[in-house]
């Protein structure tokens, strides 16, 4: 929201950043099950983009891309695959704004019609107050999101109600544009109908209307609910909420209303062919998702709702606590920690991977990374808020087919989880993304998580296949030499700096560490569950290649030029983000770690690398430098005033840097296998560090 509480003023959002975001992008209304695809002029399929590699295996087909690509937006590229990047993108599904009649003439708030705002987050009942004076009227907002259901909650107090002040709900048509969910341009595409009113049984005096939307084949619902209203139609896209005869617009004057959105019917967001996850509500509450014939309620209920949610998620999981610390720095830590908890707990919950901005705008058109999954959720096990990784993990199991298949053309076992993707799992074309590999694990790890907090058979039985299947990949695609099991070629690190030589790069450090790493715990899996051991994963783990050394210090890459210092240091990830394994030695870490310290491209970077640098610090038991990582002056360890990690213009938030924050603070916290026998290992001895209900790190 803006200033006023609602979405009204968009040329002014993001500010600074017109260059390349453009107006509103920062305003949008976003769901997990809200998905759109353009119709194509032809069916497009990937294999248009399939090209032959060699490997130590044979040709391998991998989906690649026939243009160039500058970071991650096309030049040149087929409209084929411009389409399969670009589709199934995220829907905008309304702009909910002010707009003021004036001299008979009704139109947008603007910036200038605005002063004396104040604008308060209330983190303990998840409600916004917003204050601001419009024409001589002092106007009052309370905004609210309801925990369990897609419904915002608004009350509006003020004498300009019933003087000249409504609101106003756009609809866009969806959009393939890199960072924009809303499309303003293309009104004929898609269809708005209201209707209404109706009166609601479970509230005397309430009433609702419904505006029916279909863009394509997608189709959704809005429903506007209040005592006192009107709602109209006056433009082919545009809904219009004004006082109705029956409101109080005197002195005291309130509009009072909720905006529910529902997908609606076979023809609803979520793309064909895939299963529409479940809603948050269904899986920590088993409380119904939003549907038609729901319960309409008014404000006060949503903002009621969020008032119990809220006190109750504080009130539970971990915590930390730094404020009886005197070194200035752990105030400027406990904000973030803080914030980074309500920002993840609000975008990176649902029912899906979330995109890397979550879902206040789209980024990669609200495509989520699979490699970025880890560092959105892994931290909700280590603080022992289990129920908001498991909707996300659980998604695995819709994409096991497609995964199975796509290992199965490349001629390898399990399945092969992909990188860029929407709810149905089908990779993006991309010189880059299908040739990574770190996701592969990260089912693995999070699994592993989830069973740590709560040591159970019935989390091994839900994720066993997951796991196994997982694993069963990794072991048929390390393959045996003189020296012992080696990665690649071709694919690409974590450090995506390699795009150019992925034909080439062979045995990246922190992969390596991550093979063995998670082949071993999907054995310690089987040996749970009293299966019978795989040898062959087992022989992969023991007989994995130690990683590259160059001049002390681990590179990136087992091949010429080694490391590129730039982008992500992932070597470090090999102990930090992993524990100690037989193939990495703690004191080249310590060696790697200083050079990265020295000598690294900070612009380069991104707001999980600063996590990364923590972990591996704690690790290695230099308490002092994994502060100072988490705390490092540079940009895109950025972070606002409202807890975003601001990354550049074009992502003006980076939802993975607060996610690792909170995942090395908690290994920071509690500690890890085999550590330092002392509190709060990881921060500096003379640090007064208070925690609980952390789950302590492998």
């Amino acid at each position: 929201m803006d200033l006023t509480g609602l979405q009204s003023l968009p040329a002014e959002y993001p500010v600074g950043a017109r260059d390349e975001l453009p107006p509103g992008t920062l305003l949008g209304t976003q769901s997990q099950w809200g998905w759109h695809s353009v119709p194509p002029p032809q069916p497009y399929d990937l294999a248009g983009s399939t090209v032959l590699y060699d490997s130590p295996r044979g040709p391998v087909p991998y989906v690649d891309m026939v243009g160039g690509i500058v970071n991650d937006r096309e030049t040149g590229t087929s409209r084929a695959e411009t389409w399969l990047r670009a589709n199934a993108h995220r829907l905008d599904l309304g702009r909910i704004g002010f707009r003021w009649t004036e001299e008979g003439t009704d139109r947008p708030l603007t910036a200038a019609d605005i002063s004396g705002t104040a604008q308060t987050l209330d983190l303990w009942t998840g409600t916004v107050t917003s204050r601001f004076v419009l024409a001589g009227h002092q106007v009052t907002v309370t905004t609210a999101c309801h925990p369990y259901r897609d419904e915002l909650g608004f009350r509006i107090e003020s004498t300009a109600v019933g003087a000249g002040l409504s609101v106003s709900i756009g609809f866009p048509y969806g959009s393939e544009a890199w960072h924009d969910a809303a499309d303003w341009n293309r009104p004929e595409a898609h269809t708005t109908t209201l209707t209404g009113p109706s009166t609601t049984t479970t509230s005397p005096g309430t009433t609702s209307w419904q505006a029916h939307r279909s863009l394509d084949d997608s189709r959704y619902q809005v429903v506007v609910t209040g005592q006192g209203l009107e709602v109209e139609q006056p433009e082919e896209h545009r809904l219009r909420i004004v006082p109705g005869a029956t409101c109080d617009a005197g002195p005291a004057g309130v509009l009072d209303f909720t905006v529910a959105f529902h997908p609606a019917g076979d023809g609803d967001c979520i793309p064909r062919g895939t299963t529409k996850p479940a809603s948050h509500a269904d899986q920590v509450s088993g409380q119904a998702a939003a549907t038609d014939g729901v319960e309409r309620s008014t404000a006060q209920s949503v903002i009621t709702a969020a008032g119990t949610y809220w006190p109750a998620f504080w009130t539970s999981g971990g915590a930390v606590e730094l404020d009886a610390t005197d070194d200035p720095r752990a105030k400027e830590l406990e904000r973030r920690i803080v914030l980074s908890q309500y920002l993840t707990a609000v975008n990176c919950s649902g029912s899906l991977p979330p995109q890397e901005t979550g879902l206040v705008c789209n980024s990669w058109r609200g495509r989520f990374h699979l490699e970025m999954h880890w560092w959105h959720g892994a931290h909700f096990a280590h603080w022992n808020r289990v129920e908001l990784l498991l909707p996300s993990l659980r998604w695995y199991s819709s994409v096991l087919e497609t995964s199975r298949q796509t290992a199965k053309a490349q001629g390898f076992d399990g399945v092969r989880w992909p990188k860029q993707v929407g709810p149905d799992g089908r990779e993006s074309p991309s010189p880059i993304g299908t040739f990574l590999i770190w996701q592969q694990p990260h089912p693995i790890h999070m699994a592993e998580l989830v069973y740590r907090a709560n040591p159970s058979r019935e989390v091994l039985a839900e994720f066993a296949e997951i796991v196994f299947e997982s694993a069963a990949f990794m072991a048929s695609f390390a393959h045996p030499t003189s020296r012992g099991f080696e990665l690649g070629p071709p694919l690409i690190p974590a450090q995506e700096s390699y795009g150019s030589i992925r034909a080439k790069v062979t045995n990246p450090t922190f992969e390596l560490a991550y093979w063995q790493w998670g082949l071993r715990t999907a054995a310690t899996w089987r040996e749970r569950l009293g299966l019978e051991p795989v040898a062959e994963w087992s022989e992969v783990a023991e007989g994995m290649v130690p990683p590259r050394v160059v001049d002390g210090v681990y590179a990136a890459i087992d091949v010429e030029p080694f490391t590129i210092r730039t982008d992500h240091p992932s070597m470090l990830c090999a102990l930090g983000v992993l524990p100690l394994t037989d193939i990495i030695d703690p004191e080249i870490m310590r060696a790697t770690l200083a050079g990265v310290l020295a000598d690294w491209d900070w612009g380069s970077t991104w707001g999980w690398d600063y996590p990364v640098m923590a972990m591996t610090a704690a690790r290695l038991q230099d308490p002092e430098t994994a502060v100072d990582a988490l705390l490092l002056s540079a940009g895109k360890n950025t972070v606002l005033a409202n807890g975003h990690n601001r990354q550049t213009n074009s992502l003006p938030l980076y939802l993975p840097g607060n996610g690792g924050l909170l995942s090395a603070v908690a290994l920071m916290a509690s500690g890890w296998d085999n550590g330092p026998d002392r509190h709060a290992p990881g921060f500096p001895a003379d640090w007064t560090v208070a925690w609980e209900g952390l789950v302590q790190a492998p």
